[in-house]
């Protein structure tokens, strides 16, 4: 399987500020994965390993059965089962054939544990996250 195309992680906010040779690092764990239009990537309330990138395609999300976006090309989920392996907070459902990268926690965390800076912009951006919810 390929691994995540750089340009493609460089507009992930959370990966933006990433110096080249962590981003050539991780871009390395990343798998390509698709989904048909249709299938759920991800279910509120089920268990959930993995963030995505989606590189084609859009996908929608729920909670509690009500539409809260729609996500395209650059749009990511599922970065808070990078850090806890807890349960989905959203449903992520395919609108079209969707082509996305995915990582797990288990290949994030040694990236995260030996450099400090990926740590303190993944907590920026889950607080910012933290708080928009808190708005709604």
């Amino acid at each position: 399987m390929a691994e995540a195309p750089l340009e493609l992680l460089q507009r992930v906010p959370l990966f933006a500020e990433f110096e080249r040779g962590d981003l050539e690092r991780l871009s390395r764990s990343f798998k390509e994965r698709t989904f048909e239009a249709g299938h759920k990537v991800a279910e509120e309330g089920r268990g959930g390993a993995g963030f995505f990138v989606i590189e084609s395609g859009e996908a929608t999300v729920t909670v509690r059965g009500e539409e809260r976006a729609t996500l395209g090309p650059g749009d990511y989920f599922g970065e808070i089962a990078l850090i806890d392996d807890g349960a989905r907070s959203a449903t992520i459902t395919a609108d079209s054939d969707l082509r996305c990268y995915g990582l797990t926690s288990w290949e994030f965390r040694p990236l995260v544990e030996s450099n400090a800076s990926i740590a303190w912009k993944l907590l920026e951006t889950l607080a910012k996250r933290l708080r928009e919810a808190q708005h709604r």
